[in-house]
């Protein structure tokens, strides 16, 4: 009789271990990444990587599947400064919106003439102060240029922000070092972001009439209570699951559509979800009285 039977039952039964999964993996040299995210959430399930840090590697992968026009805020998002216009004129501007950085033109609203840095502008009130003389280069990319080839190409140059063109040279949209990083970590936080993204909040009326701000997680019942609608689907719970189920997809920061008279922008979004929308109701079309006979 063996002196320790319980160990020659263990190796007549070896277990295949998270390691063992991952060496054979990489010594068989795979054809796809699945087989890899498989043996990641393998890990995961074993609690090996928490949920986060699973997050961000499968947020690694999407760099290298997603295009600029994928996350780029398009141009009718924009916000840009005419530097042939007095700096008194749109400092206060600069100063409500917080960016850090904005596309400078002159006078053409379709040609960047460079980059204006806020922090540069802090001395505007000297003497002999120039717009133009602060102006740093701007970087035009094009919209199918891949973000893991973005990210790269900011780091080794230290730009923030690049100018997004189409394939006729049109300028279509910006998009920033914070904005690739956003497919990895999620949506970016700072100082000037509001501290109320849990709640409606009534914005200033548009040309249409009243507009809200509304978080992605707003129950269903909320959103119809506040907006006077009926908007309804069994599937979801939230107005951001909503809103995914109509696209068939997860909007995308800059995104606009309609949806049953309500007009919808994607104000915050990262590549997993959508945080907040900006929504306002589309006038109401009149019917033509029928023709007499």
């Amino acid at each position: 009789m063996p002196e320790h039977p319980e160990h020659s039952q263990n190796t007549n039964k070896p277990a295949r271990t998270f390691l063992d999964r991952l060496a054979s993996f990489i010594s068989s040299e795979p054809d796809t990444r699945t087989e890899l995210l498989d043996i990641l959430h393998d890990a995961h399930e074993r609690k090996l990587i928490d949920s986060e840090c699973l997050s961000m590697i499968e947020g690694v992968f999407r760099l290298f599947d997603s295009a600029v026009r994928d996350v780029m805020i398009p141009r009718s998002q924009m916000y840009v400064i005419d530097i042939t216009r007095p700096v008194s004129e749109w400092i206060g501007e600069v100063m409500e919106n917080g960016h850090s950085r904005y596309p400078a033109i002159e006078g053409d609203a379709e040609k960047i003439v460079g980059i204006v840095h806020a922090k540069d502008l802090l001395h505007y009130r000297e003497e002999g102060f120039s717009v133009r003389e602060i102006l740093h280069p701007a970087v035009f990319i094009p919209e199918s240029k891949r973000l893991n080839v973005l990210l790269r190409d900011f780091r080794n140059t230290h730009n923030h922000m690049a100018i997004v063109v189409d394939e006729f040279g049109n300028i279509s949209g910006l998009v920033t070092i914070e904005d690739v990083l956003e497919q990895i970590v999620g949506d970016i936080e700072d100082e000037f972001d509001d501290d109320e993204d849990d709640k409606i909040v009534a914005l200033k009326a548009g040309a249409t009439g009243p507009r809200w701000r509304i978080p992605a997680l707003t129950e269903m019942d909320d959103f119809n209570r506040t907006l006077g609608t009926k908007l309804a689907d069994s599937r979801v719970d939230t107005i951001g699951g909503y809103v995914a189920n109509h696209l068939g997809r997860v909007p995308h920061k800059g995104d606009a559509f309609d949806i049953d008279g309500l007009h919808f922008e994607v104000v915050r979004a990262d590549a997993r979800q959508l945080h907040t929308l900006v929504v306002e109701k589309k006038p109401a079309i009149a019917e033509k009285n029928p023709a007499k006979l």
